[in-house]
């Protein structure tokens, strides 16, 4: 069967980008089993101080979703604090990448499930293995997939029928023995979360001024991109602010760069992570 991949998504798995292992990773995350068809491990350099992410590396046995989804995770990562990379999820992986045909969404949810494991390691936590846990039981034996990450992906992804639990989990892919118990699972999850009163919706930030607005963004650039934009010899400079529209204007290896539109999608990414969501961010290069 041939995917649907989009532009980005070849781009990633023709050109993969922070491939290998940091030798003196503080922060290793392992999932997967080439056994069951994909296995992921990425290993993080966190600062000690600051805790942020400085560097990040993947290996992956997989499909091309699989090393497009781990090249998008690295991307995602580096630049942000451990706190900042925890509230990754595997949506975010898949708007990164600008969408993953549904039958590749498992190789999201593990770029997910490796940087949890990988968090898990440099807090000094011990990641619990399922085979170790009581509570456990793999239901999909052909994937080995337990009946926890059926239900904690219903959950986080909103799934609704077997055909999604399979797309974003493997479960049901193989033999088809465990479809039953994988359609108990789903109902009594759905159950479980109907019975469950609605959280309660976070008060709508405050909206900046316009002063308030170019300063901050003048920080995040100051602080949290140009470090890394340095570090591999490049740089920025912020042109103007008109609105939402953000002009900045890229230097030294930045130039020519074959991977400058990754990059300006990046300075985009965490603007409007650190700024607002609203943010358009163009270059004064062209």
């Amino acid at each position: 069967m041939a995917w649907e991949y989009n532009e980005k998504v070849k781009e990633l798995y023709r050109n993969p980008k922070n491939v290998g292992e940091i030798e003196d990773a503080n922060a290793v995350g392992e999932v997967g089993s080439i056994v069951c068809g994909d296995a992921l491990k990425l290993s993080l350099k966190i600062d000690e101080d600051t805790e942020t992410i400085t560097d990040a590396k993947f290996q992956t046995f997989g499909c091309g979703s699989a090393i497009a989804s781990s090249t998008a995770l690295t991307q995602m990562v580096i630049g942000k604090t451990v706190e900042q990379a925890a509230q990754i999820k595997n949506q975010d992986i898949v708007d990164f990448l600008g969408g993953l045909p549904a039958e590749k969404m498992h190789c999201s949810v593990m770029g997910q499930e490796a940087l949890e494991s990988a968090i898990a390691d440099f807090r000094g936590l011990k990641v619990v293995h399922e085979e170790e846990d009581p509570d456990t039981a793999i239901v999909c034996h052909c994937f080995g997939v337990s009946n926890k990450k059926i239900e904690n992906t219903i959950l986080e992804n909103g799934l609704r029928t077997l055909e999604e639990i399979t797309n974003y989990t493997k479960a049901g892919g193989g033999c088809g023995s465990c479809i039953d118990e994988i359609e108990q699972i789903l109902e009594e999850t759905l159950a479980k979360q109907d019975a469950e009163p609605p959280l309660r919706l976070p008060d709508k930030p405050k909206k900046l001024t316009t002063l308030q607005k170019i300063k901050l963004i003048e920080e995040t650039i100051e602080k949290e991109i140009r470090p890394l934009l340095i570090k591999d010899g490049g740089d920025l400079e912020l042109i103007d602010v008109e609105g939402n529209r953000v002009v900045i204007e890229f230097k030294g290896r930045c130039l020519g760069c074959q991977a400058v539109t990754y990059t300006l999608s990046g300075v985009q990414d965490k603007l409007r992570e650190m700024v607002s969501p609203d943010l358009e961010v163009t270059t004064g290069n062209d």
